[in-house]
């Protein structure tokens, strides 16, 4: 397989390859390209952004006091790619009143091609105490842009962020569960570090101790989206029009 379609398997540009439509999940159709990438390979953008999906549909709407946005892998892409920030600002959410925003960021340079990354790694900003946490499962590969991600964000907020590199993060061991570290990372601090935190304590950002199973990750994430497009299908079949040409739907 040539370089090009190696690499852009991984963030989801099908290439023309005629990939299917598996399951639409709210704003997410996810294709059958990137159920397979989810199984054994490297997380396509579309794998994220279910994700983070899943995530506030299921986890951060049981908070409805929480301040928090899972910005999606396209939104960070743009926002990294374009020198006046202020020509993206109708295009990203609002972050007036956010406390916390998680950005998983990827180090496509091409700023026409997206598809073109190779590694994924997370951000973590907390704009109430103005800085940056940054989690990279393969050491410092992704430092640079994640630190450009922080200026561009620091631009976006009309604040000064400092960027700290965790370096206690846990560690891949092999060259594509990058995403899938992202995704179970994400998680955890989204609802061990931020939700169920104790107010009247000072919360440690560090991910020293903690074990990431990469492979019972992509089991469960694949077991979740198996779940939806189950139920998906059972609605389609109790629907007085259903149609087979659509894929399985929740919303």
């Amino acid at each position: 397989m040539g370089f090009r379609n190696s690499m852009a398997r991984r963030f989801g540009d099908s290439l023309g390859s005629g990939s299917t439509q598996y399951l639409s999940y709210y704003d997410i159709c996810l294709t059958t390209e990137d159920v397979r990438s989810l199984r054994s390979d490297w997380l396509t953008d579309n794998n994220i952004a279910f994700w983070e999906e899943w995530l506030e549909r299921e986890v951060l709407i049981k908070y409805p006091e929480a301040k928090i946005v899972l910005l999606r892998p396209s939104m960070t892409f743009l926002m990294m790619q374009s020198s006046d920030v202020r020509s993206i600002a109708s295009a990203l959410p609002s972050f007036e009143k956010i406390t916390h925003i998680f950005l998983p960021v990827n180090d496509a340079r091409d700023s026409t091609r997206s598809d073109l990354g190779s590694h994924w790694s997370l951000l973590l900003v907390s704009k109430i105490d103005g800085v940056a946490f940054h989690y990279d499962s393969l050491g410092g590969a992704n430092y640079y842009e994640a630190q450009k991600c922080t200026d561009r964000l620091s631009k976006v907020l009309g604040q000064p962020l400092r960027f700290y590199q965790m370096n206690d993060c846990p560690q891949q061991e092999n060259s594509s569960d990058c995403g899938v570290y992202v995704c179970i990372l994400m998680r955890h601090l989204l609802i061990k570090k931020l939700l169920n935190a104790n107010a009247t304590e000072k919360v440690s950002m560090s991910m020293a101790n903690k074990m990431v199973d990469s492979r019972s990750g992509r089991k469960e994430m694949i077991n979740i989206i198996e779940s939806l497009r189950k139920e998906g299908e059972r609605r389609r079949s109790a629907s007085p029009f259903p149609s087979s040409s659509t894929p399985p739907r929740i919303d």
